[in-house]
């Protein structure tokens, strides 16, 4: 069958799996029919092998080929070989050993990254043993010449590689298979054919099958994507991997050079032909090797006209990554309309994600060959939501977040688990505390009305106690402490059972990698808390959910390897950047550039080739679209070199009208981005629908009735310059609820400095050093920031400012020597016959020698300076006010000599104001002008009135839709309420 050649390929832009099929059914006819059962077909994947079975299906009953796996040879029962150790067992194994490098030298890398390590030094080990690289080579290594970091992962290495290469995993094992397979052939050849189709021979084992077929009697191998037309020059010029790993025919070079055969002696499988040869040529001139792309003045010019060429291949450059996604949904929906097979091929998955959500609209379901990451699945994210519960103390928001994930109590009461979170959430919110304990979440149920309370609380709070507690113990402790607990919160009050953790095919997968945990976890050694949640994240992330759905049967998402698995009329190649596509090499911590080469290991450039590859074909089918984001949510983006390749040669084309074919490529292109605009614009319809028009600036009219009658000191500024604010909080009665996710803020300090300071008054004894204030002081502090501020980073830091702001805040304390009074009874002034009182306490009143009074506030910030004060910042000015006129019961009418703001911030600063007779008058004007100007219909609340900085947010700025209208936008009145009302 094969007597003559044995190397055959298919051009780029060729279906592959059909023209195999068509090959051998062709080279196969006049023989008898059991003669293709004989023939044994080697696949590279999975998918390719369906493919194949569904093309003989399609072809008529026949007899059908041995289809085979390369990645299965280990798997023959002939071969005898043993089962390989678990990759996660190398990977812990590895761990152990790894924990103990980084114990002896930190400064390596962070614990963090133990696993991370673990992952790459086991694949760095499959390599070797798949590319044949004994331990003794990377110990022979020569290092004097790289950093110190080398030396010592070389020294590394030398210790461990021995001892695991005794230990046979997956790679080690299909070598061996390999090579007894090759044995096998060389003593006694197969008489019946073998084929090894779809494979480059990217890694040194299979390329060491395809060397071994090769030279069978019967044997042959069929490569995908060949480059027919590729002059000798450009084969001859990829000699150095150095220079032509990245280029998308090197692995064709490579295992000529293995089979010692020339470019010429490679056959056509079969007479098909691609469905643009002239535009295959331009792509194939475009991504020359770096040392010959001078042929593009040579060869470009003998180019057929790229007019033709290019009829087929469109090209969008969108504004953002959202657009791309809407115009790749919008031609993928044309092509599911028009009945059109269309395929999306990108390796970003976030593209292909919202590519997915925008076809949603058009109830349309794309068959995505990569499923779903576990990570991002329900039974994926509420185990690790439990994983980061360990060795942690238990916050707010992370109790909220295990609470209300939907599989958390998914058994029969799911309703009343619901209620009695929403519950508990706002009394988190209002009161808290910032870290709840069991006693905090049974204190609370108990003084609930409802008695079930107590019965959920007694079932939460019990699987969540002693968990800050946790160390270092046995990775299986761990996990059975991990699964038991997801297993008890997803059961929540049902007595048995573990809820839905477990179902559909999310909780399978899922369940499957915590009993692989659980396998093996002996082989773990120790880890702390924070190193096994470590280790989960990495675990779990790596796990994918392929879910049963009644997926489009025209529509398809695909990775890049399928672009050899084409069966498409039309395919999308979405996210054609530089980092995206082609990837940006991983980071190898363990051998560098130079070292691999020397080591005859593969080359970081070995994967952008392959993806080169996986690219020539698939812009060779019959219909083409490159689609990339011009700015991602960062910065601008840069194009795939290979689309930037191809751009520059057709610009530098004219006389084969190339800059005239991009420009209708970009043109095409633009019809779809218009498309994409068009559908996130708004209609018509809506665009002149009132309710859909921006907001004005909101200054809402309420009766005077249901005006606030009081306000403190404090909301007169708000009242000045945030007048909404008012209207929200004392009209309509809504109070902003503290964030879920509750962080020291100014405000906490400040509650915390004034507290302190309070004590420090009120306690004072009658004689006292300066030393003696300041330790006094800071004793005091250290009390009311353990009782106070749960957060131990705020503690020391709000300590330690304290303790420099302290001989400032004693100086100012004793500068006029007055005596600090105690006002036990809150400062309250009737507005004369207005209906309206003002109401509130300074931070502190000393009584000075001369009788007169003297009003201090302390500010963590910065104090208000005399304009502020004069404009709106009037709380000690109003205050004078209310004690020049009997507003202090404790005091009765008092004279006011000065107020001050001090400030306990870096700045040290101090505000002083000498009150007069003049400004108590004038002030007073003032506020009955205010408020009689609020107690009047027509005066509205207007929203930011005096707020001038763009930073300044306001508790009810949503409310008042801030962002529709502009600070410099007129107010916009409006009664609220009854319309006859006052």
């Amino acid at each position: 069958m094969f007597e003559e050649n044995h190397i055959f390929a298919l051009p780029p832009g060729c279906d592959f799996p059909a023209e195999l099929v068509r090959g051998l059914i062709e080279r196969l006819a006049n023989h008898p029919p059991e003669a293709m059962a004989r023939v044994t077909l080697y696949l590279n994947t999975s998918r390719m092998r369906r493919r194949v079975e569904d093309l003989f299906a399609e072809a008529g009953a026949r007899f059908l080929p041995r289809l085979r796996l390369i990645t299965d040879l280990a798997q023959d029962p002939i071969l005898g070989l043993p089962q390989p150790i678990p990759p996660l067992r190398r990977r812990l194994q590895l761990a152990e050993l790894i924990a103990k490098l980084l114990d002896a030298q930190p400064d390596l890398a962070p614990r963090s990254a133990l696993y991370d390590l673990a992952d790459s030094l086991a694949l760095l080990m499959d390599e070797m043993q798949g590319e044949a690289v004994p331990p003794e080579a990377i110990a022979a290594l020569d290092v004097s010449n790289h950093s110190k970091h080398w030396e010592r992962t070389q020294t590394f290495l030398r210790i461990i590689a021995p001892v695991f290469a005794e230990t046979l995993d997956k790679e080690a094992l299909q070598r061996q298979a390999v090579l007894r397979l090759a044995a096998r052939w060389h003593v006694s050849p197969p008489v019946d054919p073998i084929v090894i189709a779809g494979s480059t021979g990217s890694r040194g084992t299979t390329a060491l099958l395809m060397q071994a077929v090769a030279k069978l009697p019967h044997g042959a191998l069929v490569w995908p994507g060949y480059d027919f037309s590729a002059p000798s020059t450009v084969w001859q010029a990829m000699q150095d991997a150095l220079t032509a790993e990245d280029h998308p025919q090197y692995r064709f070079r490579h295992l000529m050079d293995l089979l010692d055969i020339p470019a010429r002696a490679v056959q056509p499988w079969t007479s098909a032909s691609p469905p643009n040869p002239d535009r295959n040529s331009l792509i194939s001139l475009s991504l020359r090797p770096a040392p010959v792309t001078d042929q593009w003045l040579i060869e470009g010019p003998n180019l057929p006209d790229l007019l033709p060429s290019t009829k087929d291949l469109t090209l969008i450059q969108a504004p953002t990554q959202r657009i791309e996604a809407l115009a790749i949904a919008l031609i993928l929906r044309k092509a599911a309309h028009n009945g059109t097979k269309a395929a999306l091929i990108s390796p970003d998955r976030n593209l292909t994600r919202q590519v997915t959500a925008a076809l949603d609209r058009w109830a349309i379901l794309p068959d995505d060959s990569a499923g779903r990451p576990l990570a991002l699945s329900a039974p994926g994210r509420f185990l690790r939501h439990i994983a980061a519960l360990f060795g942690e103390r238990l916050t707010a928001d992370r109790l909220l977040t295990v609470l209300k994930h939907p599989l958390t109590a998914s058994g029969s009461a799911r309703g009343n688990h619901l209620r009695h979170t929403r519950d508990l959430e706002l009394k988190l919110r209002r009161k808290g505390p910032v870290f709840p304990q069991a006693a905090d979440l049974i204190d609370w149920a108990t003084a609930q009305k409802d008695p079930e309370a107590a019965t959920w609380a007694g079932c939460f709070a019990p699987a969540l106690t002693g968990l800050e507690a946790l160390t270092e113990a046995p990775l299986t402790d761990h996990v059975t402490r991990h699964r038991q607990l997801a297993e008890t919160i997803a059961r929540g009050l049902d007595p048995t059972g573990s809820g839905e953790l477990w179902d559909k095919e999310a909780g399978v997968e899922a369940l499957k990698l915590m009993e692989t945990l659980a396998a093996e976890s002996p082989h773990g050694g120790s880890f702390t808390p924070a190193a096994y949640r470590d280790l989960f994240e990495s675990l779990v992330h790596q796990g994918e959910v392929r879910e049963a759905t009644q997926a489009h049967p025209n529509i398809m998402i695909w990775g890049t390897l399928e672009a050899r698995v084409q069966g498409a009329d039309l395919l999308i190649l979405g996210g054609l950047n530089d980092g995206i596509w082609p990837s940006l090499p991983a980071a190898d911590p363990w051998l560098n550039r130079k070292m691999r080469k020397d080591a005859a290991l593969l080359l970081p450039e070995r994967q952008i080739g392959l993806s080169a590859h996986d690219y020539q074909q698939a812009v060779a089918a019959p219909q083409v679209i490159l689609t990339r984001a011009l700015r991602n949510a960062e910065a601008e983006t840069i194009p795939s070199r290979w689309l930037n390749r191809l751009t520059n040669l057709m610009k530098g084309l004219p006389q084969r009208n190339g800059d005239k074919a991009l420009e209708q490529m970009v043109s095409r292109g633009e019809v779809w981005l218009a498309h994409a605009k068009a559908l996130e614009a708004t209609p018509d319809a809506l665009r002149d629908d009132p309710r859909m028009q921006p907001a004005k600036r909101p200054a809402p009219q309420p009766p005077v009735s249901a005006r606030p009658d009081r306000l403190s000191l404090t909301r007169i500024e708000t009242l000045i310059r945030d007048p909404f604010a008012i209207y929200a909080q004392y009209i309509l009665g809504l109070r902003p609820l503290d964030p879920l996710h509750q962080s020291p803020n100014a405000r906490d300090r400040g509650i915390v400095v004034h507290e302190v300071l309070e004590r420090f008054v009120k306690q004072r004894p009658e004689t006292e050093t300066k030393p003696q204030a300041r330790a006094r002081l800071l004793q005091i502090a250290q009390q009311v920031l353990i009782e106070e501020t749960p957060f131990p980073s705020a503690r020391t830091l709000w300590l330690a400012k304290l303790d420099r702001a302290v001989d400032h805040f004693l100086t100012q304390d004793s500068k006029h020597g007055g005596t600090a009074l105690a006002v036990e009874t809150q400062g309250a002034l009737k507005l004369g016959e207005l209906p309206f009182t003002l109401f509130g306490t300074p931070d502190r009143i000393d009584r000075l020698p001369d009788g007169r009074l003297h009003l201090i506030d302390y500010k963590t910030g910065t104090p208000p300076s005399a304009e502020k004060q004069k404009q709106f910042a009037k709380q000690l000015l109003l205050a004078a006010v209310m004690a020049d006129k009997g507003g202090f019961a404790d005091l009765g009418p008092s004279d006011v000599e000065q107020i001050s703001y001090i400030g306990l911030n870096a700045g040290k600063s101090v505000e002083d104001t000498v009150i007069t007779e003049a400004i108590i008058a004038e002030h007073w004007e003032k506020l009955i002008a205010l408020i009689s100007r609020y107690l009047r219909r027509s005066t509205g609340y207007t929203a930011r009135r005096a707020l001038f900085e763009s930073r300044f947010e306001g508790s009810y700025d949503h409310l008042s839709r801030y962002g529709e209208w502009q600070m410099s936008d007129r107010a916009a009145p409006q009664p609220v309420g009854p319309k006859d009302a006052p």
